[in-house]
């Protein structure tokens, strides 16, 4: 008895030690099949990626401060990452998922993500990063939900939706990307779908038996949206027949609270609505998302229609579908949508200080990049996209992992801060950001169509968009109180679009357009922040789980394949944490 009373001691001494490493911050362990199956989102069979067996994938739902433990199984027949859309990831690049910072999951590899989702709140998405794989499918919600202590400025709702929605091709992303490849464009997509399911039959142009969304709802309750464009290259408009639509947040930022009956939805772009169910229940109601600046004769039919359905319904939905916005004679209606999201300055953020308190517009600017895209060019025969003349080359070693080994070679810190009088190039070419610096980026568009820019690891402030070229003096119309922060905003054809971001996390981070056609001929850069003082304060360390590829290949071990197994500390961790807790348990027992 003396003896089991000593290793109960010791016991109890080892998860002191132990469990503060785990205590501070809660871990959330998902684990995923990544794999294809089959679906028929407009009523064609076909192949599209699945995770665990579901398309859209399962919704991640986490609380701020958390850390992610998410394993994934690549089950496809080509390499893959995950990357999430909007989560910022302080000081953790390494688990960006992106082709500049990892190396792909090799075929029948599994790769376990390590990351805290640190003082962030609001609505994101996940998806697959490379090759097109995001037109198959392999895209789910990611939910960050506030701490209790933290108020939140609106009332909690009734029920919460994820929504996906998106531009559908019956072609495969090998098709599609293929096409890319031998110099074509896409076309026009066959229908617009949510949540993986194709267009409800609102009229005789949609063919019979196609499987679509139901939402269903009680009369009097409020309920929140969220809306992820997670589609191709289409923008959208999204509207719900007969409701008001309360925007409440974008992309981690509180919103100053406005009734839409519409919004336009641009490709990577998330939104929060708050939706109360005031309708008399005649029937059910339309929700639509409908392509946006295109030939409305001849893409009437690409539209997404799902069915808002009261329990007291007293029959389907039936009649004409909400208008979509008539701006043929005014091209700024959309422009002074996106202008009127404006961030809430009063509330709460993920932190108890409210959002206004950064007070961006005060900071002095120590870096500006003008970045120029044009239409599609021809480079040593290839069909390419550029920002600034370059279009980007994936190297075979990324970049992260270049710079973390000191290879040379790989990439080049030499991105102009301009757009510059010279022939079009394809290049690694990477922007070299000042630690702590506040930079300005202005996107100029000098495309025919939307396109829509991403930064990863930050959330930034959009400032200003006008039709025309950006000049010195465009910063006179800058918004410097309350422009909403966010990771993706669009920039309209023929005009620009300015941003604000404070470089506080270190890290290799990239700027992509979400438009997968352009991003996959080259248009996207990568900025490269590193604190010049040597600490693991401002970066985490290389991961134990590292992958390696190119010229760094010689370092990867190999893999037992496991569907089940983990990796990092904090998983390991974990486990002894739950072997000794249950022996202390067992062993308190045996001593009565």
């Amino acid at each position: 008895m003396e003896k089991c009373r000593s290793l109960l001691l010791l016991v109890a001494g080892v998860l002191l030690v132990l469990q503060p490493a785990l205590s501070a911050d809660p871990i959330q362990y998902i684990s995923w099949n990544v794999s294809y199956t089959e679906a028929a989102p407009f009523g064609v069979k076909q192949q599209v990626i699945a995770i665990n067996g579901q398309f859209p994938g399962p919704i991640v739902n986490v609380t701020t401060n958390w850390h992610a433990v998410v394993n994934v199984m690549n089950n496809l027949d080509e390499p893959l990452l995950i990357t999430w859309n909007g989560i910022q990831q302080r000081r953790n690049s390494w688990q960006d998922g992106v082709s500049g910072t990892n190396c792909p999951i090799p075929v029948g590899w599994n790769w376990t993500y390590d990351f805290q989702v640190k003082d962030q709140i609001g609505s994101f998405f996940y998806f697959p990063s490379l090759d097109f794989q995001r037109a198959a499918g392999g895209y789910g919600g990611f939910i960050v939900n506030p701490r209790a202590v933290i108020p939140v400025p609106f009332g909690t709702p009734d029920g919460d939706f994820t929504v996906l929605i998106s531009d559908w091709y019956t072609r495969s992303h090998k098709d599609l990307r293929k096409a890319l490849d031998d110099g074509k464009d896409l076309g026009m997509p066959d229908a617009v779908i949510f949540n993986g399911k194709g267009p409800y039959r609102y009229n005789n142009s949609v063919p019979a038996d196609i499987d679509f969304e139901q939402l269903n709802v009680e009369p009097g309750k409020t309920y929140r949206f969220r809306i992820h464009n997670v589609g191709i290259s289409t923008s959208l408009n999204f509207r719900i027949q007969n409701h008001n639509m309360l925007l409440v947040e974008t992309e981690g930022s509180y919103t100053v609270q406005q009734n839409y009956t519409n919004l336009d939805i641009h490709v990577g772009q998330s939104y929060s609505f708050l939706v109360t169910m005031d309708q008399n229940a005649s029937s059910d109601y339309y929700m639509v998302a409908s392509a946006r600046f295109v030939n409305t004769t001849i893409w009437a039919n690409v539209t997404g229609v799902a069915i808002l359905h009261y329990s007291n319904s007293k029959g389907k939905a039936v009649g004409s579908l909400p208008d979509a916005p008539n701006d043929f004679y005014d091209k700024y209606f959309s422009m002074n949508q996106a202008r009127s999201v404006r961030w809430n300055v009063s509330a709460g953020a993920a932190r108890p200080n409210p959002q206004g308190s950064f007070k961006y517009g005060s900071i002095n600017v120590t870096q500006v990049y003008v970045l120029r895209n044009m239409p599609p060019v021809m480079i040593d025969g290839k069909r390419r996209c550029t920002l600034n003349g370059i279009s980007y080359h994936a190297p075979a070693t990324p970049l992260k992992l270049a710079d973390r080994f000191n290879l040379t070679g790989v990439f080049k810190l030499d991105f102009p801060e301009r757009p510059m009088n010279r022939p079009p190039k394809i290049d690694t070419s990477v922007i070299n950001g000042t630690y702590r610096g506040f930079m300005e980026i202005i996107f100029q568009n000098n495309d025919t169509s939307v396109q829509n820019y991403h930064m990863d690891g930050y959330a930034f402030f959009v400032v200003g968009m006008d039709y025309g070229e950006w000049t010195e003096n465009s910063r006179g119309t800058y918004n410097k109180w309350d422009g909403v922060a966010r990771s993706t905003t669009q920039v309209f054809p023929g005009a620009w679009t300015a941003i604000l971001v404070s470089l506080d996390n270190v890290g290799m981070w990239n700027i992509r357009v979400e438009n997968l056609d352009t991003w996959y001929l080259g248009q996207e850069v990568f900025v490269r922040i590193v604190n010049p003082e040597i600490t693991n304060k401002t970066e985490v360390p290389l991961p134990d789980n590292a992958l390696y590829c190119g010229a760094l290949s010689r370092l990867q071990k190999p893999q037992k394949h496991s569907q089940n197994a983990t990796s990092g500390s904090s998983s390991v961790k974990a486990g002894v944490i739950m072997i000794l807790s249950g022996f202390l348990t067992y062993l308190a027992m045996l001593l009565g």
